[in-house]
């Protein structure tokens, strides 16, 4: 009877260290690798504020990755740490994996200014669902933060990679850029593995592609593309007013455009998952309006109405970009 117990447990220890087994993450050219095959990122970015509150709450998340599942979702962005190992043991169950972000000034928590991200990373580094880490997000919109004199940033950007290198040596190191970096940037920055970049230029990001092949050729992906589902004014042919067709436009022709230069683009994670009450009023109720950085570039309208970025509602209703996401996404599964 011993024995059979003793079989039974080893057998048990054997099936949790294959479930949590961590899948190697590496860099070859332009390409991101998991266990030595192509990583296509179909991605989310990932905030969950409820209705009425302003700070993030995963109790949505069972609901959310069904969603994200149905969706063909396969990579969550996040723009700060989650400090809990049954949420992201849930997020690698599902089959996703996570990009985790850390800003520079976060009150110390895993924060970049207060060194205490280090502490995080050497925490979780080992949790299979980890893709990569991501430090800061559009930081070159806001030279202010570093004594006007964004080269400040870099080089803090810069120091924060290196750190992570020498914790790590099984993830890639990121950061998310406003648009295409520029040669400063790029000289003061050489730790960054990937370059991720929030990009709006319409409904058509093509022209990065090639801007990014001529003056790199370290992996790139967008980390941020998407179009809000509100209209501002009536244009070229899109009502004023709620309008889930513009969006659904938009993002069909965003992620045409995005896995049409796989050779260049490891993929997108889309703005966003849900819609966003907390962004510009009244938490308890849409509104219109909201203040970005540089988005003059929103289909179809040049305006960012930031409650209405979500491919699903606050409710989980999903919208006509849902649809869109999931045939695009699937297809490329079927590839």
């Amino acid at each position: 009877m011993k024995n059979i117990v003793l079989v039974f447990l080893v057998l048990l220890l054997v099936s949790c260290r294959q479930e949590v087994k961590k899948e190697e993450v590496q860099l070859s050219g332009n390409k991101i690798l998991i266990n030595g095959q192509p990583y296509l990122i179909k991605g989310i970015c990932y905030h969950p504020v409820p209705k009425g509150r302003d700070s993030r709450d995963f109790s949505s998340l069972s609901q959310d990755l069904v969603l994200m599942n149905e969706a063909g979702i396969n990579t969550i962005r996040l723009y700060s740490p989650i400090d809990d190992v049954m949420v992201l043991n849930k997020i690698h169950k599902a089959g996703l994996k996570v990009i985790i972000g850390f800003g520079y000034n976060q009150d110390g928590f895993f924060d970049i200014l207060s060194g205490s991200f280090i502490n995080y990373i050497n925490k979780y580094k080992d949790h299979p669902a980890i893709l990569f880490w991501e430090l800061g997000n559009e930081y070159n919109y806001h030279p202010q933060w570093f004594e006007g004199d964004i080269v400040n940033w870099y080089y803090s950007l810069n120091s924060a990679a290196k750190l992570i290198h020498q914790n790590d040596l099984t993830h890639p190191v990121a950061t998310a850029h406003g648009e295409l970096p520029d040669s400063l940037a790029l000289a003061t920055s050489p730790d960054i593995d990937v370059w991720g970049m929030n990009v709006y230029r319409w409904d058509d990001p093509t022209s990065i592609f090639e801007e990014w092949k001529a003056i790199s050729d370290k992996p790139m992906y967008l980390s941020e593309a998407g179009s809000d589902s509100y209209m501002t004014i009536s244009k070229l042919g899109y009502e004023e007013g709620e309008n889930e067709q513009a969006q659904a436009d938009a993002v069909e022709s965003i992620l045409k455009a995005t896995f049409q230069n796989q050779d260049i683009c490891s993929g997108v994670t889309l703005f966003a998952f849900n819609d966003e009450l907390w962004k510009a009023g009244n938490n308890n109720q849409y509104d219109i309006g909201g203040w970005a950085p540089n988005s003059t570039g929103v289909p179809y309208d040049d305006t960012p109405n930031e409650e209405y970025w979500g491919i699903v509602d606050i409710k989980r209703n999903k919208k006509e970009a849902f649809f869109i996401v999931k045939e695009s996404y699937l297809s490329q599964t079927k590839k």
